[in-house]
């Protein structure tokens, strides 16, 4: 018996064992199972083993599927949100089978890889099975398909989750797959997949919850990120619950920059043990407690040392990477401090970041099913019970708040459909997806018909963010690769410098050591320049020999101008111009933009911006930038510059301009004397803003305007909107062209030129100024409300039987029938009835007061 048949046949305690016969039953009938089971339950460590075994059996995937020849060879693939993740279910599982990562279970992650042909479980970052799959939808050499953790809805497990559904059904029947989750919707997944839904009910130890709300409001975040005051609470909790609870203690902060300042607050005073007690619950010594940070950008060897149980009791400090599908050993409590980190993107200003918001109901049971694993524990909740009841219940997927231009480029080199083609669990918010697609036509990655180009297969080669391959690939003809892999890397990594000045960012990093995470990620990315083919015209418009010789040069110079062509190449729309006489500036993308209190780039007439927040309000926030010129901020916007006509409206006087522009920013200005055709677009823009009220309505116009307003809304188009809008949008048909002065137009004759012949001939039938009483009276008809009304003394309808009606007689008017001193004694659309009914009473009332009238019983 192989080692994973001898874990399979021994689980141990895991209750997810009990659900292990229906996954095996499922997958062997149908080829694809869903499970959803409890946090810590053992789904990630027993079902790659079970899908293993299924794969050695050699077992079917059900009747009339066309199975491969080989169908019992090959491993299985197991996915992970993150790194950390990854690494860590692999030792797990290996450890199980009393083996070292690399024999029959492996891992690959970015940057590193451990396998070997004996490995039959291969576990992988999500990031990993997606380049894969591009590169062959058919995965050779692999059986089965594990997607673990699909709850989180990242932009890559979305993508990935449509991918192998596309594959399984169109290339492989034979590829067995199980999609598994804490929290997910198994129901709609199974009848998406078409899959038993199996459902494990192992439950987890118990965990008491104690709610720690400041005793004070507090306001926990704002656009900087996390308060200090807040996070000292956070402290305050972690102390408490050290000191009243035994067992490791983890505790859940949202980001990198928290952990530090938490670790750092736990570390500044001694943490003590548990009052009284001489050995903590599994027997290790109550001794002062290790702080350990734990999150993806720490070296591998510091999430190792957090993710392995030691002598002493610790206190680990997590960013949501320890949420789920991840084990810290030991932990017995965790303290959560009950904020999350999601991307928001503003599609008009062009930027997208992190904000920090309060976690989801289901996130913080995620959170507090950690302290459950091994045994009874507690969560303590820095939030009250009445907080927690007002909590979402599930966090946003990303697809509908993120950036989708990666996500956008990957599934158009998936499928010509693109998007469209792929079975999503959320469509994509159509504004975001127009965004992602101009970003990437902008790029050369879409042509414009919307199909990857070759350049943008190129680009989603390069593992970053699309921007950032193309600053990469152009500026290693121009920069040098090395030098365009170390500012690409920075800017990947977010490294960022006191006073955001990107250049002392980058020799800060360089003299960080051949060992951080930016110099894996900048090695990453020169491997990718010097391996594009010789002969591809990578570097866009740069001729082959000129990128030959870029490569050559690999002894970069920190300066400014090679930091911001590279910057500029990513972020062409974020180049920002300092508006005149003030320290702000205005982006290419059209966003106000300001620098934080002690910038070091105060009085930089340009900039190329990195990083930018779009949470501070009308203007972004420049978190990070570098000082450019006008000439290189040209050359690398090219694409931006463009000439058009302006057209403003300054009291009644048409001002038009010729004027230049780097997207949104002004580089120079001609006044024109009149506005031509190609004007006629701004003008429509110009009479928008200012409404075409500034236009010389006199009465007649005003009362044509509204005739006309009635017919067309009573018979329909044939007769003209005159709106506001529909007036604007039509302005190059009825305004002179050349127009200047506003005032001199005549808008009666231009609104008589737009009436319908020959049906004009009817308009004062259909909609006559004046209606005739029997009295011989003429009474003006205001065409203004819902109605059309006419209004004068009641003897002047004595005669009228019937109400007039208008618009072919589709419209009754109303009458407001006044009395001799003109004030209103009745209202109605109906005469006949008024004259059968409501006339008794209004003659009753009238006629002792106005005695010298004629009140006659029968009018």
């Amino acid at each position: 018996m192989d080692a994973i048949a001898r874990l399979l046949a021994n689980p141990g305690d895991l209750p997810v064992r009990g659900a292990l016969p229906e996954v095996r039953a499922a997958v062997e009938r149908a080829g694809v199972a869903v499970l959803t089971a409890p946090p810590g339950s053992g789904k990630t460590t027993l079902v790659p083993p079970l899908l293993a075994d299924i794969v050695r059996a050699g077992a079917g995937v059900g009747a009339g599927s066309r199975a491969r020849a080989g169908a019992g060879a090959g491993r299985i693939v197991v996915t992970q949100p993150r790194r950390i993740a990854a690494r860590a279910a692999a030792r797990r599982l290996a450890s199980l089978l009393g083996q070292e990562v690399g024999g029959d279970v492996g891992v690959t992650v970015r940057g590193e890889s451990r396998t070997s042909p004996r490995t039959r479980v291969e576990v992988v970052t999500t990031g990993v099975l997606l380049r894969r799959l591009q590169r062959d939808p058919a995965l050779p050499g692999v059986a089965g398909v594990v997607l673990d953790e699909v709850h989180e809805r990242s932009l890559e497990s979305d993508l990935v989750l449509a991918m192998v559904a596309d594959v399984r059904e169109t290339l492989r029947e034979d590829l067995r797959v199980v999609v598994m989750s804490a929290t997910l919707d198994a129901a709609a997944l199974g009848a998406a997949w078409d899959a038993p839904v199996v459902v494990a009910d192992g439950a987890l130890h118990e965990v008491d919850t104690v709610w720690c709300p400041p005793e004070r409001p507090l306001v926990r975040s704002d656009e900087r990120g996390v308060r200090r005051e807040y996070l000292q609470h956070v402290i305050a909790v972690a102390r408490r619950a050290v000191a009243e609870r035994a067992g490791d203690v983890l505790v859940f902060v949202p980001g990198a920059r928290e952990v530090d300042d938490v670790v750092a607050g736990l570390r500044r005073a001694p943490l003590g043990g548990l009052a009284g007690a001489e050995d903590t619950a599994d027997g290790r010594r109550s001794e002062e407690p290790e702080v350990l940070p734990l999150h993806g950008r720490l070296p591998a060897a510091a999430q190792d040392r957090a993710l392995r149980a030691g002598g002493r009791r610790r206190v680990v400090v997590s960013t949501a990477v320890a949420e789920s599908s991840l084990t810290v050993p030991g932990v017995r409590v965790v303290v959560d401090a009950g904020l999350a980190r999601q991307p928001r993107t503003d599609h008009r200003r062009g930027l997208a970041g992190l904000v920090t918001v309060m976690v989801s109901r289901a996130g913080a049971e995620q959170r507090a099913g950690r302290a459950g694993r091994e045994g009874p524990g507690a969560v303590y909740r820095c939030w009250s019970e009445a907080e927690h009841a007002r909590l979402a219940p599930f966090a946003e997927p990303e697809v509908a708040t993120a950036d989708l231009a990666s996500f956008v480029l990957e599934a158009t080199c998936w499928s010509r459909d693109g998007v469209a083609g792929l079975r999503l669990p959320d469509a994509p918010p159509r504004a975001a997806l127009e965004a992602a697609e101009e970003v990437l036509r902008g790029l050369g990655a879409l042509d414009g018909d919307g199909v990857v180009t070759a350049r943008g297969r190129a680009i989603a080669g390069v593992p970053t963010d699309p921007r950032l391959a193309r600053a990469l690939l152009d500026g290693a003809a121009s920069v040098g690769p090395r030098a365009a892999a170390e500012v690409v890397a920075l800017l990947a990594e977010d490294l960022r410098a006191s006073g955001g000045d990107l250049s002392a960012a980058w020799r800060a990093a360089r003299g960080g050591g051949a060992g951080t995470e930016w110099a894996r990620t900048r090695d990453r990315l020169l491997a990718v320049v010097q391996d594009a083919d010789g002969g591809a015209d990578v570097a866009g418009d740069a001729p082959t020999r000129a990128v030959r010789d870029a490569q050559a040069r690999d002894t970069p110079r920190v300066s400014d101008a090679v930091v911001a062509e590279v910057v500029a190449l990513a972020h062409p729309d974020r180049l920002a111009r300092r508006r005149a006489g003030s320290t702000a500036y205005l982006m290419a993308s059209g966003s106000g933009a300001v620098l934080g209190e002690g910038s070091a780039l105060v009085g930089q007439e340009w900039l190329a911006v990195a990083d930018a927040d779009r949470s501070r309000g009308r203007d972004a926030l420049i978190r990070s930038g570098v000082p450019i010129d006008e000439a290189a901020a040209l050359a690398a916007g090219a694409a931006l510059v463009r000439e058009e006509v302006d057209v403003a409206v300054e009291g009644t006087r048409v001002v038009a301009s010729r004027v230049r522009r780097l997207g949104a920013i002004p580089l120079s200005s001609v006044r024109l004397s009149r506005v031509g055709p190609e004007g006629a677009a701004a003008l429509r823009a110009a009479l928008r803003r200012s409404g075409v009220g500034v236009l010389r309505w006199t009465e007649a116009a005003r009362g044509l305007r509204a005739r006309l307003a009635f017919l067309h809304r009573e018979l329909g188009p044939l007769w003209p909107d005159v709106g506001d809008d529909a007036l604007a949008e039509r302005v190059q048909e009825w305004l002179p062209d050349g127009t200047t002065d506003l005032a001199r137009v005549d808008v009666l004759a231009l609104l008589r030129g737009l009436l319908p012949w020959p049906d004009a001939a009817h308009l004062d039938e259909l909609a006559p100024e004046r209606i005739a009483l029997p009295s011989g009276r003429s009474v003006r008809v205001e065409y203004g409300a819902d109605q059309p009304v006419i209004a004068s003394r009641v003897q002047d309808f004595f005669g009228m039987h019937e109400t007039p009606r208008l618009a072919g007689g589709r419209v009754p008017v109303v009458a407001h029938l006044l009395s001799p001193a003109g004030r209103p004694a009745a209202i109605t659309a109906d005469l006949a009835g008024f004259w059968d009914g409501g006339y008794t009473a209004v003659r009753a009332d009238l006629r002792g007061r106005y005695p010298k009238h004629a009140w006659p019983e029968r009018p």
